[in-house]
Formats: structure tokens, C-alpha cells, sequence
């Protein structure tokens, strides 16, 4: 655990420094792989969407079996490391969410609008500026978990494969997750695998958002976390509104498929200015798990 530890810890700190790199980053290779895959794997059937996702995140695991194997002493540390840093996304999560906030600042719905996509698969034609605001401050606390938060317990659990199956199974389910025609069938086990994989991480997110914010996240937490449609999303979304003292949830547009999630916390509704405070709460929280980590090598 110590090398693994080190190296995650490590890897934090690359993540906060450098974000993720502009070309060549490995998790669009991967993403690459599986659409060629998918193009020849895929069928409209439970079976075909459980071979698809069998194949990809065991050659993940098998990929980070060989890393380690050959990874040894200081060099673990290393490879570790820059494993952490491929597989986070913390950092850039922050500078989308901050981008969002500069053009709604400037009073530039279009290109707010036009920037969603980099955070959500929220539909954001006719969003207006508070709308915008929810959804990025929403986005920011949910993917706490899942661009942070969990790469570093599945790194802590698994090591070096424990990072690349973590990411691989988040990336299917970004890539064909889905409840709509195509994907109800073929991208269940990427979704339910998604579910499994981010249950601890995503409980986990919310307590230390109470450890970073205070009481007011707890009692949102323990009352609201339970109501979203997502078994780990909301669990987050409360915390963060409990600590921002705003309201999360509402009505949401997803590919012209209206949904109606119930409210999380007793505040306001997000305005512009709390994107910046959900960023900051993001980053407190990231640091807060790489300190357990650290301190449980």
C-alpha cells in the first residue's frame, strides 16, 4: 500500500499542477478503442452490452497487472503516479466549471450554453442563465466523485488496476450508458457496472464534503441524498447543497426526454458567483481524500 499510496498521492498533485493533457490523453485512446469496438460488437441485447464491457475493462485490468508486474521499487511509485494523473480529472472538472461561470459573468448565454456539453448531457437549448448555473453547479458536485473521489479509492483497493478499471467502466458509461433506443439493452452492464463502481466513492464524496463544510451538509445529506434517480449522484448533490446552503434538482431535459428529479437542500437557487464556491468545495474535497490516503499508507 505504501508505493500505491505515495504514487496516488503524487499523481493528486500532477492532477492539481498540469490537468489533463490537451493531445494524447489516454482515456480518448481508450474511448477510441471501444467505439471501433463497438462498431463490431455491437447487438440490441443484454449479452452483447455484458461481452462489450467484459472485453474492455479485463484488458484494462490485465494492462494494469502488467504495469505493476514490471513496476517495481521507486518505479512503482512512478508509474503509479502517472496512472493517477491519466485517469483523474479533477482539476480540469474545476477550470470547465470556471469557464462556465467567466461567460455567464459576461452575459454570453450562447457560448454558456454551447459549453454545457463539456460538463453535462443536459439538453441546453433555451437555458437561461440560473438554469445554466444549476446545471454546472450540479455537474461539479457529481463528478467530484467520479473524476476524483473514486479513482483514488479504486487506486487505493486495486493499485495500478484498480485506476484503469475504474476509468474504463466510468468511460463505457459515459459512451453508451444510456436509456434510450440504441443503449436500454446494450449499455446495461456499463451502466450497472458504473452504479457498483462508484457506490462507496460517491457515499464517501458526501461525508467529506461534511468534513470540509460543516452540519449543514449532513442533515441535507442524510435527508435528500436518496432523492435523484441515480443510486451515488444524489448523494453528492446534497452534500454540496447543503454546504453551498443553495437548492439543487428540478426539471432537466435529456435528448428531448423531460424529467422532473425532486429538490435537494432548503437554500436559494444556485446563482453564477456559487460555480465558483461548488469549484473550490471540489478541490477542498479532492485534497481532503488524498490526506486519507496518505494517512492510511
Amino acid at each position: 500500500m505504501r508505493g500505491s499510496a505515495e504514487g496516488l498521492v503524487l499523481g493528486v498533485a500532477l492532477d492539481a499542477l498540469l490537468g489533463d493533457p490537451r493531445k494524447g490523453h489516454p482515456v480518448a485512446g481508450f474511448g477510441r478503442l471501444a467505439s471501433r469496438f463497438e462498431r463490431l460488437a455491437y447487438r440490441d441485447s443484454r449479452a452483447a452490452g455484458v461481452a462489450y464491457a467484459g472485453v474492455l475493462v479485463g484488458g484494462a485490468v490485465v494492462s494494469g497487472v502488467l504495469l505493476e508486474r514490471v513496476a517495481r521499487g521507486p518505479l512503482r511509485v512512478a508509474v503509479t503516479a502517472a496512472a493517477t494523473w491519466a485517469v483523474l480529472g479533477g482539476t480540469s472538472l474545476g477550470r470547465e466549471g470556471l469557464a462556465m461561470e467567466r461567460v455567464l459573468k459576461d452575459g454570453d448565454l450562447e457560448a454558456a450554453r454551447g459549453r454545457l456539453s463539456h460538463l453535462c448531457a443536459r439538453d441546453p437549448e433555451g437555458l437561461d442563465e440560473a438554469a445554466l448555473a444549476r446545471a454546472t453547479v450540479e455537474s461539479v458536485a457529481e463528478n467530484t466523485s467520479d473524476a476524483a473521489i473514486a479513482p483514488l479509492v479504486w487506486g487505493a483497493v486495486g493499485g495500478i488496476p484498480g485506476l484503469l478499471a475504474y476509468r474504463a467502466v466510468n468511460t463505457l458509461d459515459a459512451m453508451v450508458g444510456y436509456r434510450n433506443p440504441r443503449y436500454e439493452r446494450f449499455g446495461w452492464a456499463a451502466a450497472r457496472l458504473d452504479d457498483a463502481a462508484n457506490w462507496v466513492p460517491a457515499r464517501l464524496t458526501g461525508m467529506l464534503v461534511v468534513l470540509c463544510s460543516g452540519g449543514r451538509a449532513w442533515r441535507v445529506l442524510r435527508r435528500d441524498g436518496g432523492n435523484h434517480p441515480s443510486p451515488n449522484a444524489g448523494r453528492c448533490e446534497a452534500a454540496f447543497a447543503g454546504a453551498l446552503g443553495v437548492r439543487l434538482g428540478g426539471t432537466n431535459s435529456y435528448g428531448g426526454s423531460v424529467e422532473h428529479r425532486p429538490e435537494m437542500g432548503d437554500g436559494r437557487a444556485p446563482e453564477v458567483l456559487d460555480i465558483g464556491r461548488a469549484v473550490r468545495l471540489s478541490a477542498a474535497v479532492t485534497f481532503a481524500a488524498a490526506a486519507l490516503v496518505w494517512g492510511l499508507r
